[in-house]
């Protein structure tokens, strides 16, 4: 992902899936403006200093964190998720950390609009249905 305004709509609308290891916040895939519909992940990961305290360790995490997800197997859902691995990323064996990964992707509640349509249309917006007209003196 590229820039804060990304960033922040995925925070503002994106649905939270817990993890020992991490926290996973998923929205659906939309292309970025101008861009043709091409379905894929897009994931950004965050290491606050809060979380881990030495840069050496903020790139080391972040670094497992980016491998586990590119070796996935099964490959990414289409998708916009912000990662904030936690202290645990760093001890937890590669395996157990893929595991966990396709656990949280698989949890992550899917969006898909109901009915068909355009992947460029308003997101299953439709137009209000006008009511009959109210005729004086009719049926009450």
């Amino acid at each position: 992902m590229r820039g804060d305004r990304e960033f922040r709509k995925v925070r503002a609308h994106g649905a939270v899936v817990r993890d020992p290891l991490f926290t996973l916040r998923v929205t659906e895939y939309r292309p970025r403006h101008g861009q043709p519909w091409r379905p894929g992940a897009v994931i950004g990961i965050v290491v606050p200093k809060k979380t881990l305290k030495r840069a050496v360790d903020r790139n080391r995490a972040r670094r497992r964190v980016r491998e586990a997800l590119r070796t996935l197997p099964g490959g990414l859902p289409a998708c916009r998720a912000i990662l904030m691995p936690g202290p645990a990323v760093l001890k937890v064996p590669f395996g157990e950390l893929q595991q966990a990964l396709a656990r949280a992707l698989a949890r992550a509640p899917s969006r898909r609009s109901k009915g068909g349509g355009n992947p460029g249309s308003a997101g299953g917006v439709s137009a209000p249905v006008p009511s009959p007209p109210v005729t004086p003196g009719g049926p009450a």
